[in-house]
């Protein structure tokens, strides 16, 4: 099974909890530091990586990373311009 990892930048996160709301099985919010944390380890499946780049995608400062071993760089969505 792949083994993907998401991080949060706690540093860039402002508590905007759009993760949470996108992503509830993956992300809650730290009441008492007012940032997004991730739930538990990650199977990587399908349909997990889709919830994880969705909440990357949905995060308004970009403090989500998602990165695959199987990819040399962390995958993060592209925004439409």
């Amino acid at each position: 099974m792949n083994m993907m990892n998401i991080t949060v930048d706690l540093e860039r996160c402002e508590g905007f909890a759009s993760c949470v709301v996108t992503a509830p099985e993956l992300f809650d919010l730290d009441d008492e530091r007012s940032v997004a944390v991730v739930l538990e380890p990650v199977d990587g499946g399908p349909r997990t990586r889709a919830l994880a780049l969705e909440a990357a995608a949905s995060c308004p400062v970009r403090a989500i990373t998602v990165s695959d071993p199987l990819v040399d760089e962390p995958s993060l969505p592209r925004r439409g311009r």
